[in-house]
């Protein structure tokens, strides 16, 4: 359960690729891992972490949350979702399975027994079972008419889905920005405003939680009324998708270095590169747009193809084609990230760092651990990406392995 807590793939997509695989593969756990519900319940607070609501709730009914163990991340994962009727219909015919007077009161009310639901506010009131604000945004959920006539009750300090959802159905939404990132799940609808929408849809994205085409769908919406900030990024992205949807490589050319300056100011490279870089690969593109091109290519699902389309007698590019195709390269590039991995290529061996966890049929675990020597080695610390590279590339992970090679040489360097 720390190896997993412990993953940080923020920045090296095919590191969150493989962090979701494992998430949310159907797996026996680990002999060591007891009886309980424990690593369930680390996957599942992993990826509400990274903001997949959806995947955790899915795996959570998969499990049969039905149970007291369960049922209170089911109850907050269904509230994320805003799909929470099937979750209260379980309170209510099983009352064991939580003990939350406040879950209690909000569920009975949903089931429409609204006079039972006031008893057992006023009940749980006078016994001290509730937090003063929590009680005061159930009694307004029962009696809406409390919401004209009360004081505005202030944004807490920290909240919980169930205050979250109530303070929205008093008309109060709260702003998710400074929210853990499962909560801006609530923001993709048309309720929220098409700026909290977008920038929902690229905190989650970010993290691996909302696909590409969803992002896309975002950014294309609608034409922006605003300049500056967001907007921006937003008008730069829908003069590329024109240009692309188009086929004319000139206006493809000219809008790309704009487009791609946007992804980077957020992060986004790669999901801006496994959505375009199929219709972008082959277009005669040269110049400052033509290198763009090559590195979206290299970036992508498409990087072996790209990667036979690169001029080897350039060193820079031969040394890209190398890792591409999981070969050792004949020439590294003089810099200390390029010689590191550069020699994760040239040995087939199991590091020495993860055997002990392999001859322990530790195999899930031996994962996360190469995982994380990458991540740490992403952040400054070189030393750990051999190893972290050769473990991958050791337990048969060799295209995840390609792939964070090549993220690691591209993102963020500019072009």
């Amino acid at each position: 359960m720390r190896a997993i807590h412990a993953q940080d793939t923020l920045g090296l997509p095919a590191m969150q690729s493989l962090l979701y695989t494992l998430l949310l593969a159907e797996a026996e756990p680990p002999v060591d891992a007891g009886t309980d519900h424990s690593l369930l319940e680390a996957r599942i607070e992993k990826l509400l972490q990274l903001g997949a609501v959806e995947p955790a709730h899915a795996l959570l009914q998969r499990a049969g949350p039905e149970t007291p163990e369960l049922f209170s991340i089911w109850f907050d994962v269904s509230l994320l979702l805003g799909v929470e009727d099937e979750a209260c219909a379980a309170l209510n015919r099983k009352p064991f399975v939580s003990k939350d007077p406040a879950a209690r009161i909000y569920c009975t009310a949903r089931g429409g027994d609204w006079n039972a639901a006031a008893l057992t506010l006023e009940s749980a009131m006078a016994l001290d079972l509730l937090e003063p604000l929590e009680a005061s945004l159930l009694a307004q959920f029962l009696d809406p008419e409390l919401v004209e006539t009360s004081p505005e009750l202030p944004p807490p300090a920290s909240t919980s889905p169930l205050v979250f959802r109530l303070f929205e159905a008093a008309g109060r939404r709260l702003p998710t920005g400074s929210l853990p990132r499962a909560y801006a799940m609530a923001d993709l609808n048309d309720t929220a405003g098409w700026k909290a929408e977008l920038e929902a849809a690229e905190r989650l994205t970010r993290t691996g939680a909302l696909s590409e085409n969803r992002l896309v769908d975002f950014y294309t919406a609608r034409h922006p009324a605003a300049s500056g900030g967001i907007w921006d990024r937003v008008e730069a992205i829908q003069r590329f998708d024109t240009a692309i949807r188009s086929g004319d490589p000139g206006a493809v050319a000219s809008s790309l270095p704009r487009a791609w300056k946007a992804m980077q100011s957020v992060h986004l490279e790669v999901p801006f590169a496994r959505f375009y870089a199929v219709s972008l690969i082959r277009l005669p593109i040269t110049g400052e747009a033509g290198n763009i091109a090559k590195a979206i290519g290299l970036l992508s699902s498409e990087y072996e193809e790209q990667a036979a389309r690169l001029d080897l007698s350039v060193p820079d590019d031969a040394f890209l084609a190398a890792l591409a195709s999981g070969q050792p390269p004949e020439s590294i590039p003089d810099d200390p990230l390029a010689r590191t991995i550069g020699a994760a290529f040239t040995q087939n061996t199991m590091p020495d760092t993860l055997v002990p966890l392999l001859e322990q049929d530790k195999l899930g675990e031996a994962i996360l651990r190469a995982m994380a020597l990458v991540t740490s080695g992403a952040s400054g610390n070189f030393s750990d990406i051999e190893d972290g590279l050769r473990g991958l590339r050791a337990l048969g992970l060799e295209d995840t392995a390609r792939r964070a090679s090549l993220q690691l040489m591209l993102l963020n360097q500019g072009g």
